[in-house]
């Protein structure tokens, strides 16, 4: 079994805003809530935008974000803004 890292996707307009422009990171962890910590750790204060401002895809399955998604070695997580309705 492989122990890649996950590749961790986001938006051109959520990167601009979060993280400089960046729109792709190697993350190693085992579930979802692994990923945010890791991110809030590069970039404090975005694991709480990722909770409240994104659904997430896991190797291309939607998911609402939450805790003990599981991530395996090599997936693709990939945050999506979620569209606000007015």
């Amino acid at each position: 079994m492989s122990d890649a890292p996950a590749r961790v996707v986001f938006t051109t307009g959520f990167s601009r805003r979060y993280t400089g422009g960046v729109t792709e990171f190697a993350i190693e962890a085992k579930t979802l809530r692994g990923v945010i910590k890791a991110m809030d750790a590069l970039y404090p204060g975005l694991g709480d935008h990722l909770e409240e401002e994104t659904t997430v895809a896991i190797d291309g399955e939607l998911h609402e974000v939450g805790y003990f998604q599981p991530v395996k070695p090599g997936a693709e997580v990939f945050f999506i803004p979620k569209i606000e309705g007015g």
